[in-house]
């Protein structure tokens, strides 16, 4: 694994220990992590704070021509409100650390010249897995399905 998706994943950790949802986002620009974040609907009682979308707005305004050397790193397959972020802002890859427990529209951003690369890592399945079996009403309520 490395160091970017650990990133992430600390990121989940983190998220997971303020008692929301385990996902985590960094964004990487020439080797740096520019923006870190997790989801925070849970924490903050909000609609769109999805790890990838609290990154982004860490991150800051950036120039179209960063985002467009940008790599957005996701423990979790990105949903499709992340993945309309993603190409809004010219983001040209994503790294998923896992999309079994929930699969975004990878295909979709490929298909828009987005390079998607799945890792399937343990710990993010694990994560993952853990809090759904642990809290599936907050899960459901967070993916929008009943």
């Amino acid at each position: 694994m490395d160091d970017f998706l650990r990133a992430a994943i600390e990121e989940a950790r983190q998220g997971l220990a303020e008692g929301g949802i385990p996902i985590g986002s960094v964004l990487v620009i020439d080797g740096k992590i520019v923006g870190r974040g997790h989801n925070r609907r849970v924490q903050q009682g909000s609609a769109i704070l999805h790890a990838e979308m609290d990154c982004l707005e860490q991150a800051g305004r950036l120039l179209a021509a960063d985002y467009g050397r940008a790599t957005l790193y996701s423990t979790l397959s990105p949903c499709d409100m992340c993945s309309g972020a993603v190409l809004l802002y010219g983001i040209t890859r994503v790294v998923v650390g896992e999309n079994r427990t929930f699969c975004g529209p990878e295909a979709y951003l490929r298909s828009r010249g987005v390079a998607v690369e799945v890792v399937d890592d343990a710990e993010c399945r694990r994560l993952m897995e853990t809090f759904i079996r642990n809290s599936p009403a907050l899960w459901h309520e967070d993916i929008g399905q009943p």
